[in-house]
């Protein structure tokens, strides 16, 4: 059975951060994301991340993608990460992604990363081997549809994977067509996460989530989220949540799930729904935030 109430059986709660704390505290987050056509996904994942009360982030791209965007995500470090002429990440970005790897307590992998060769390799090799726990997005998990077997490799971390209808028909293959009935979401979600041993969170109308025998479903958002780059908000989000240590793993996932739709109906409140834009969300998360704390027994 789903968990329909938004209290069901999560804590839909941020943990209350301690008078005494520092930055290190609260998780070292690291983004892999971005290219030249889509650096927007990087800048977007990066900041949900600091407004979900990440420590500290960092973003891992190619030169263009940091020179673009740097000036918009203030509160993150950076890492240069070698491109091909596209703007797209090179084969050798991987190698110097796990040579930093060990500094992080999650990370995200994928947003606005683009297609071809170069990220596909970097896939191939940071989905398998990143320490820490991982959130796969967008371009990362059209890549793992195009090599399933990288799912039959042992990991050493979390995977958590958060595909839309379309990258989850992609994943569970076989020309794989999904529906929109809650009973059909929910056992796509269980067979994917039961498949690749990992967490799958299927986005959409009553977002679905799913790892092991436990499943959640979420209670909030609107179709004002319907928007390129809410998707990115949401991996900064979870991989933010991942990345503290006090946060139950799933948890973790529910929380951010929920509060991400929270986000959205404050936005549509506020600006309707077809006004709303993905940038909003960053401002309206930390009133959800707030709003979670207050309601909170």
């Amino acid at each position: 059975m789903a968990a329909r109430s938004p209290r069901g059986r999560v804590a839909l709660r941020l943990p209350e951060r301690p008078r005494a704390a520092h930055k290190g505290d609260f998780g070292r987050v690291l983004i892999v994301a971005g290219s030249s056509s889509m650096p927007g996904a990087a800048a977007l994942c990066a900041l949900a991340a600091l407004r979900s009360g990440a420590g500290l982030v960092t973003l891992a791209a190619g030169a263009k993608v940091l020179d673009r965007i740097a000036g918009r995500v203030l509160g993150a470090t950076f890492l240069e990460l070698p491109a091909m002429p596209d703007g797209t990440l090179a084969e050798a970005a991987a190698e110097r992604v796990l040579a930093r790897a060990g500094e992080f307590d999650a990370a995200a992998l994928g947003p606005g990363l683009g297609r071809g060769s170069g990220p596909a390799a970097v896939v191939a090799r940071l989905f398998p081997e990143l320490p820490c726990p991982t959130i796969v997005d967008a371009d990362a998990l059209n890549e793992l549809a195009d090599a399933p077997r990288t799912f039959e490799l042992p990991r050493p971390a979390r995977r958590v994977l958060t595909p839309h209808p379309g990258e989850m028909a992609r994943l569970l293959g076989a020309g794989a067509a999904l529906g929109a009935e809650p009973a059909v979401r929910e056992r796509a979600c269980a067979a994917l996460a039961s498949r690749t041993k990992t967490c799958v969170v299927l986005k959409g109308a009553g977002t679905v989530i799913r790892e092991g025998e436990r499943t959640f479903t979420a209670s909030t958002g609107n179709p004002g989220l319907a928007k390129g780059g809410t998707g990115d908000v949401l991996t900064g989000m979870l991989a933010a949540l991942a990345a503290r240590k006090e946060l139950e793993p799933f948890d973790a996932v529910c929380l951010g799930v929920h509060a991400h739709g929270l986000a959205g109906d404050l936005a549509a409140a506020e600006l309707g729904e077809d006004g709303m834009m993905t940038e909003d969300l960053l401002f309206f998360l930390p009133h959800a935030w707030r709003s979670l704390a207050e309601s909170a027994p």
